[in-house]
């Protein structure tokens, strides 16, 4: 991630002041946000992460946290506002686009016979 990229996502990450008697923070949160963009775009397994990143385990922890708290939704609504309004577009979407059939198939007819197997009509 480049340093305009951080920032630009920093301030939307929440830091976590330590509790009284807790550990002090040993992770660089720029380098536990690589981590987990590098998880989600090569798809690898957590597990699996290289070494010269932050553990697995931490960097996952930062992501459910960061999850379940809001702010990965505040970073995609910042940048897609962002984006959009590099493009001279309302930061705002203003249409939605619905899927629907637009071409309606002929109704067949009934399908009616004998099935010997059963001895049934239909």
């Amino acid at each position: 991630m480049t340093d305009a990229q951080w920032s630009v996502i920093e301030p939307l990450l929440p830091v976590v002041h330590r509790r009284l008697g807790g550990r002090p923070r040993v992770h660089d949160r720029r380098l536990v946000v690589d981590t987990i963009l590098y998880v989600l775009v090569s798809g690898c397994a957590w597990r699996m992460v290289p070494h010269d990143l932050v553990p697995w385990s931490v960097a996952y922890r930062w992501f459910r946290e960061w999850t379940l708290d809001g702010s990965w939704q505040r970073v995609h609504d910042t940048l897609r506002d962002r984006v959009r309004a590099v493009d001279g577009r309302d930061p705002q979407p203003s249409a939605a686009v619905l899927d629907s059939q637009s071409v309606r198939s002929c109704e067949g007819g009934e399908a009616i016979g004998y099935d010997a197997g059963k001895r049934v009509r239909g």
